[in-house]
């Protein structure tokens, strides 16, 4: 399946590690092209960004439906096949789950996994939206039904509330459907299937590798004290970005959530 892989060379003669960002649900690579590329790029990092089949630019948008967590770490197999040398692997929401799936039969030379979907997938975090926040729970129950969100529940689901208008239509304006088939394994619901590869990642198995795990002090999607518990789950470390949203590559204070990322990477040799 033909895959969409945006790069940027990076600046300087002596390249470092590079890097390859998976996007969550609703969107593509294109997320990542707003500001990270760039950013890594000109600090010597050749930065790639993934759209997952169906997602973006990439090839099987009439199958969505049928795509679950193991196809999408298929993808990343492609990508990195595709790849000079082995990227560090940085996942958002979904995108995280896609990279530990992806280390159940790869490895990697490290793995950031940023406001990631709990390895026990989406159902806690669900009932407390459901009871805390009705109008957002709503909101974002008719996006999975295949309907759309308005502007506002965008805003209020993936920003800290200080995006402006331009940049929150532009993002609008990009989102997609997702598989119906990713969202029942997110939720949970898939676990009889784990034993033949479906579903949610084995946290136990697989590769170990570092892993620095980031929660979003104003996510409204993934609550920082559910990231923080997938860190300690995973046995990773964890770092909590301020005033920051669950979009932590488009938000207003995404070069925040950059360097948190370039400073793990410094402190490994990276």
């Amino acid at each position: 399946m033909k895959l969409e892989i945006l790069s940027r060379k990076a600046e300087g003669q002596s390249p470092k590690t590079p890097l390859l960002f998976v996007h969550g649900a609703y969107v593509g690579a294109w997320c990542w092209e707003e500001h990270f590329l760039d950013w890594f790029a000109a600090r010597g990092h050749p930065a790639h960004a993934l759209s997952l089949r169906g997602h973006g630019a990439s090839e099987g948008h009439r199958q969505l439906n049928d795509f679950g967590l193991a196809d999408y770490a298929e993808d990343v197999a492609q990508a990195l096949a595709e790849l000079e040398a082995a990227p560090v692997l940085v996942g958002h929401s979904m995108g995280a789950l896609v990279v530990q799936k992806f280390l159940e039969k790869g490895t990697a030379p490290a793995a950031v996994l940023a406001c990631p979907v709990p390895a026990y997938g989406l159902l806690p975090s669900s009932f407390t939206m459901a009871w805390t926040r009705p109008a957002l729970f709503a909101g974002l129950n008719s996006v999975a039904n295949g309907g759309r969100a308005s502007p506002e529940v965008l805003r209020e689901a993936l920003f800290c509330g200080q995006i402006g208008p331009e940049r929150l239509e532009r993002c609008y304006q990009r989102m997609q459907r997702e598989s119906r088939r990713a969202l029942f394994e997110m939720a949970g619901w898939s676990l009889p299937g784990a034993m033949l590869g479906w579903g949610l990642p084995n946290v136990f198995g697989g590769a170990r590798v570092p892993t620095l795990v980031l929660g979003a002090e104003r996510d409204s999607l993934i609550a920082h004290r559910e990231a923080e518990a997938s860190a300690r789950l995973l046995g990773a470390e964890y770092r909590l970005l301020a005033g920051i949203g669950h979009a932590i590559m488009l938000d207003e204070p995404w070069e925040s959530a950059a360097a948190a990322i370039l400073g793990w990477l410094q402190e490994k040799g990276l």
